[in-house]
């Protein structure tokens, strides 16, 4: 099998001095500026029934930096405004293709502010990380190294919500390579009351990271309904507030990491359930407790990983009654409501609803693979059923 070479970006938390910081928060602000003077203007051809690509805001951008208005713009390294552009060229390729909305405005107050340089705007050389239109180095720190021999081919920088500045360095990583192959298959259930439940009969528990902030978070988002709008004590506040919810992501995220990491190190095939998180979070009684479990976060890392080494993961149709069937003699419950959580089968079995999910999932899974039925739903695409959706279709009289 060939090695597929992964491009994968690495992300550093530096602190810029304050002509740094100040030449950073131009550059986002006329990264912000062209972005939504070129979404304008193809979305007023777009009216006119006319096509605007990359190549003509490129022209208008140009045009932009004459005018006395917009002279500015040159003041910023060029690099980044011409990032903006490519980066609206794939919103709409996205929107033309279906697979994403319309593309809409940056907000100077919402939007998180970033530039991307490319290798001509950048110099990498034995640890220091010099931009344009910069004279010294950034200071990063750096948590871990840069894959040996590797030279970045692009650098994104961000401002969080929280103030902290963060730069990624995108790069070839030649230390992944696919793991060797095993015979170990796990089937995933996903829930509330614990994370996940493994077909192996093990739950890892939920750690419940926005409960454990819940006082603090509250305590701060009090602090900022207090504030006078667009006053610098409620810029201070919001900071505050959003330093809570980058702790409760961090944690979560950190969590997400090491556990998609140990699933697909010891496992081979992997299969989950295919879920609307968008439609279960409109419950709202659970909303809260859905949203903190980021289940969609955890099969993303999971695919990608996968796909990294050389592992499979399988997606389950979600009309697939994981709970309601017995994993022994295969015998379908008429009903099992949430708070069922253990219950018997008429053929004596007595099952843990999650551990019975998980091994139904599995069994779903592997069958897939050796049959080579389609249970994997277009994620990004509508149309087409799985192959083990059990509802029949209403048939129009």
């Amino acid at each position: 099998m060939a090695t597929m070479q992964v491009k994968r970006a690495f992300k550093y938390r530096f602190y810029p001095s304050d002509a740094q910081a100040a030449e950073l928060s131009r550059t986002f602000g006329c990264v912000r500026k062209v972005y939504n003077m070129a979404l304008a203007a193809r979305t007023e051809a777009w009216a006119r029934q006319k096509r605007v690509n990359y190549n003509a805001t490129s022209a208008m951008l140009t045009a932009w930096k004459k005018t006395e208005e917009l002279a500015y713009l040159n003041e910023v390294s060029s690099v980044p405004l011409q990032q903006a552009l490519r980066h609206l060229q794939g919103a709409f390729s996205n929107f033309f293709a279906k697979r994403s909305k319309y593309p809409r405005f940056k907000s100077k107050r919402k939007s998180r502010g970033s530039a991307e340089y490319t290798r001509s705007a950048f110099t990498f050389r034995d640890g220091a990380l010099i931009l344009a239109k910069m004279n010294d180095p950034l200071d990063i720190v750096w948590s871990r190294p840069l894959p040996e021999g590797t030279v970045p081919t692009t650098v994104t920088v961000s401002r969080d919500a929280a103030g902290r500045w963060f730069v990624s360095l995108r790069c070839d990583d030649p230390s992944i390579k696919p793991l060797p192959a095993t015979d170990s298959a796990v089937g995933i259930d996903v829930g509330l009351d614990h994370l996940l439940t493994l077909s192996t009969g093990e739950k890892i528990a939920n750690p419940r990271h926005e409960r454990r902030d819940r006082a603090r978070l509250a305590k701060a988002q009090r602090e900022l309904a207090k504030k006078t709008k667009g006053s610098n004590n409620c810029a201070n506040a919001r900071c505050k507030a959003a330093k809570v919810h980058a702790r409760i992501a961090d944690r979560r995220r950190d969590m997400l990491h090491q556990l998609t990491t140990r699933l697909v190190r010891e496992n081979q095939t992997l299969v989950i359930e295919d879920l609307t998180v968008r439609n279960m979070v409109k419950n709202h009684t659970l909303a809260r407790a859905i949203s903190d479990a980021s289940w969609w976060e955890f099969r993303s890392l999971l695919e990608y990983k996968a796909a990294w080494y050389g592992r499979e993961v399988v997606v389950v149709d979600r009309f697939f009654p994981s709970s309601k069937l017995c994993s022994a003699c295969g015998t379908l419950q008429d009903k099992m409501p949430l708070n069922v959580r253990t219950w018997t089968c008429d053929c004596g079995t007595s099952h843990d609803r999650d551990v019975n999910a998980a091994i139904n999932l599995k069994a779903a899974g592997l069958a897939v693979t050796v049959c080579g039925a389609g249970v994997r739903p277009q994620r990004r695409k509508p149309g087409g059923q799985s192959a083990t959706k059990q509802k029949t279709p209403r048939r129009e009289p």
